[in-house]
């Protein structure tokens, strides 16, 4: 009944309720483009690729989850908001680094247009170079029906326009609906796969059959084991992401005039995993490359080939480098993010201090060894979640996993589900209303 109540009250706000309904109408666009195939590829065949083990199948079908479906169907909508997250990745590192960036980001609203204008710029070149990649790459395989310039040239124009237009979709997202528009965009590509995967689980399950071919496929024991280990996954990354710790910040008095300020205290809050999905995206582009690299030229170099099966999901050396990789990534973008001699500076400026730490550099330390050791615990948790998926593979076998739901993706979907539900939260607050909680507001918990 609270639920029940709770969405009549959300649908009872007229700002939010048009700001709800143009975001489905967005995403709605959105999916019919997803499903218009490019013009000169064997769709067909493609699909067939996909199902077998080889290394472009396996490499189509990770990145397919987040295009929901349109770069396995080779649809103008098949490279999604990737470029656009890569170049907007690329120029918020670029920001901290380098020192024409970084002055724009301190020219307030002009300088985040320009960088925004970059961002678009860099995002085209970045299409072009992965529609290109796609086509060498079924031109390679032979599921180009007229291979030639022909095909490239229509082939990098439709993805690239495509690529472009999802672009300006997330955006107005952004601008007039509710929540990120990127995020929101790959939210509803990877749940767009849900009701198949349902379907694909029940099927195998009810025929004890792969549809490969006649190797023995899952039970009904197994397809439980599978969904309820994705709905413990889920439940433990809730539980992660809504953890923080809480630093006590105390300002002191002081009299201007006839009256006095401060005197208050107050927190800083630290999340668990204050990179985010980061670091999991930046590892999996960095390992695609051999993946990409091993898999177009096995054919031709015996040696590409044998490197080729060190990089399949369930080989340890693939599995060790994403470990690897993930924390040393992690640490790299908390320390972009977060300057603890800056945040300790701004403190003092203010006449705060922590209690029992002397302001300025003790405080500064003080929040370094507080980041690391959140930095640790968040570190590894995203690198087991990357690859759970893949010892789930290795311990069930992949002969009867009906699908492959990666960790990565599971973080996205929770990750933008809880920011939409806060957004909401905040909605229903301001106009007095009760939230998804019976105390009206999402909490945190406090980790110490």
């Amino acid at each position: 009944m609270t639920l029940l109540r709770t969405l009549k009250n959300i649908f009872s706000i007229a700002d939010l309720r048009r700001k709800l309904f143009f975001t489905l109408g967005v995403l709605v666009v959105y999916r019919i483009g997803a499903h218009i195939p490019v013009v000169g590829v064997n769709t067909a065949a493609l699909a067939l690729k996909i199902q077998q083990a080889s290394l472009f199948g396996k490499l189509l079908g990770y990145l397919d989850v987040f295009s929901g479906g349109a770069l396995a169907q080779c649809t103008v909508f098949a490279l999604g908001v990737s470029p656009y997250i890569t170049a907007s990745i690329m120029m918020q590192i670029l920001g901290f680094t380098v020192p024409y960036f970084e002055q724009l980001l301190k020219e307030g609203d002009y300088g985040r247009k320009v960088i925004n204008q970059y961002t678009r710029y860099l995002a085209l070149g970045l299409s072009v170079m992965y529609s290109l990649m796609y086509a060498a790459a079924l031109e390679s395989q032979g599921l180009v029906l007229v291979p030639g310039w022909g095909f490239r040239a229509i082939f990098v124009l439709s993805l690239s326009v495509g690529c472009m237009i999802v672009m300006w979709l997330g955006e107005q997202i952004s601008l007039m609906g509710i929540g990120n528009g990127s995020s929101m965009i790959i939210f509803a590509g990877i749940v767009a796969h849900f009701p198949s995967y349902v379907i694909r689980t029940i099927e195998y399950a009810r025929s004890g059959v792969l549809y490969h071919g006649s190797l023995p496929g899952m039970n009904w024991i197994i397809a439980l084991a599978i969904w309820l280990s994705l709905v413990a996954i889920t439940v433990c990354i809730i539980f992660l992401e809504k953890g923080e710790r809480k630093i006590p910040v105390q300002y002191a008095r002081r009299m201007i005039g006839n009256r006095v300020y401060g005197g208050q205290s107050s927190f800083i809050p630290f999340k668990i995993n204050s990179a985010g999905v980061m670091p999991v995206i930046f590892a999996g582009s960095v390992l695609t490359i051999p993946i990409a690299i091993t898999g177009f030229f096995g054919s031709m170099f015996p040696f590409m080939a044998r490197l080729g099966q060190h990089f399949t999901q369930t080989a340890p050396v693939y599995n060790v480098l994403q470990f690897i990789l993930i924390v040393a990534l992690y640490f790299f973008y908390t320390a972009l993010i977060f300057n603890p001699t800056e945040l300790a500076d701004i403190i003092k400026k203010n006449g705060g201090f922590i209690p029992g730490i002397r302001p300025g550099r003790k405080t500064a330390e003080f929040f370094d060894n507080v980041l690391t050791r959140l930095g640790l615990v968040g570190s590894i948790y995203l690198a087991f979640l990357a690859a759970l998926p893949n010892i789930m593979i290795a311990i069930i076998g992949s002969a009867k996993m009906p699908f492959v739901l990666g960790g990565t993706a599971l973080l996205i979907v929770v990750g933008v589900g809880l920011e939409l539900a806060s957004q909401m939260e905040s909605y229903l607050i301001e106009h007095n209303y009760a939230g998804f909680l019976s105390s009206g507001r999402m909490k945190t918990r406090s980790a110490r």
